[in-house]
């Protein structure tokens, strides 16, 4: 099995925030966010966890909030997306619940990791944040101190999957400056020239 299922009970964290997010939302998603887009794709994008008013919302990766505005408007641009639809690459996070405060503690992230290996095949990946990178680099069965993350760095892993690193597209880091949309559409144009998408 390489999604968690609806109920999923192995955070009890989080279990206790969606619980408490059906009682107030019942009409929103309010479970695990399932991968967006086929995991044959050439290029698989990971992110840090479903945002409340976006995915934890909708049910579909970076829909809905300002993050994923800026990503598929990015993608849209390579065409690897049309509309809201991804062509040619998968969209996942490390973390598959809302944290509270969108901060999975270090447990969280461990007990998710298994589904995020499950399914990240994809030859290039790109990585949103420093969080999504450490979870993909051991995902990959990679060590963290041979590969750091950097925005734009480049990690060769040993099963030959390639990693890209980027700033999360998030609103703070795009309200910040930390991450133009130029900075990210130049990762994604190494990732699609990596991977010949």
């Amino acid at each position: 099995m390489t999604e968690p299922s609806r109920d999923c009970p192995l955070c009890p964290r989080l279990v206790a925030l969606r619980t408490e997010l059906r009682a107030a939302h019942p009409d929103w998603w309010n479970a695990p966010v399932p991968t967006l887009g086929s995991l044959d794709a050439p290029i698989a994008i990971v992110g840090l966890a479903p945002g409340k008013h976006g995915a934890n919302r909708t049910g579909r990766a970076f829909t809905g909030d300002a993050s994923g505005d800026l990503l598929f408007a990015t993608l849209r641009k390579f065409g690897l997306a049309e509309g809201d639809e991804p062509r040619g690459v998968a969209i996942l996070n490390a973390v598959r619940c809302l944290p509270p405060e969108n901060k999975p503690e270090p447990a969280e992230i461990h007990a998710c990791r298994p589904f995020l290996a499950a399914e990240l095949k994809a030859p290039v990946v790109i990585a949103l944040g420093q969080i999504a990178h450490q979870s993909a680099v051991k995902a990959m069965g990679g060590k963290l101190p041979k590969h750091r993350f950097a925005h734009g760095a480049e990690h060769r892993m040993h099963k030959g999957q390639l990693l890209l690193d980027s700033y999360h597209c998030s609103r703070y880091n795009q309200n910040t400056g930390r991450l133009t949309p130029e900075m990210l559409e130049a990762v994604v144009a190494r990732a699609v020239a990596l991977s010949g998408a």
